[in-house]
């Protein structure tokens, strides 16, 4: 697979098959990110790979708090205090093609509450990854971060797997601190589902759009 269509084909999957990834496709697709850049080298990444019975408890954990009415906090600040319209309604388009794609009207408060819910079992991925950084690291190793996430989900791609990079997944860090034995001193970055998709279920039919490129890229000769 070239990287073009790796490219094209990624996408943020939300529902997946009940079938099992080998260990070894997934150090091979480890093997293959850790190659991403960074600053002076650095590598700030640290990975933990949650399966089986740990991701079953951990997961609990976070959705019984989440339906708890605990919203959470993550380690950093994800997302703007205040947004700017057009990031507004670029993430208001986001929840409304997902919702009307899966049939969720707006007053249908309980089925909302259910699909953000799915969030916290990685929808119900085989595996779960946690991506934790030393909190002495500054904004340009998230930059690092970013491309070292990329390269695990074109990698998955190409070894015929679909990913869900999830903000969601680090909105509890004590809680996945105290189950996985990770100190203070680390900020748990995000996290990612990854598995085989289920082609049949409806949440994975849509696509988000792009800004087209004049909007976003400016030449200067």
């Amino acid at each position: 697979m070239n990287v073009e269509k790796a490219l094209l084909s990624r996408k943020s999957t939300r529902a997946f098959l009940d079938k099992e990834v080998p260990v070894e496709i997934i150090n091979n697709i480890l093997e293959q990110a850790k190659t991403a850049p960074s600053g002076v080298n650095t590598q700030p990444w640290q990975v933990a790979v949650i399966t089986g019975e740990s991701k079953k408890n951990i997961e609990k954990k976070m959705e019984d708090t989440f339906r708890s009415g605990n919203k959470g906090s993550m380690d950093y600040q994800y997302y703007p205090k205040e947004w700017e319209e057009k990031y507004k309604q670029r993430r208001k388009d986001c929840g409304l093609l997902m919702y009307s794609t899966l049939e969720i009207q707006r007053e249908d408060k309980q089925r909302q509450l259910d699909q953000w819910a799915s969030n916290y079992r990685a929808f119900d991925a085989p595996v779960m990854l946690l991506f934790f950084i030393d909190n002495v690291m500054e904004k340009g190793s998230y930059l690092d971060y970013g491309m070292f996430l990329q390269s695990i989900m074109l990698a998955a791609v190409a070894e015929g797997l679909a990913t869900c990079p999830q903000a969601a997944l680090a909105e509890y860090p004590e809680i996945v601190k105290s189950e996985l034995g990770y100190s203070d001193g680390q900020v748990l970055v995000c996290g990612m589902s990854l598995g085989y998709e289920d082609k049949s279920h409806k949440v994975n039919s849509y696509r988000t759009t792009r800004e087209p490129l004049e909007e976003i890229v400016k030449y200067f000769s």
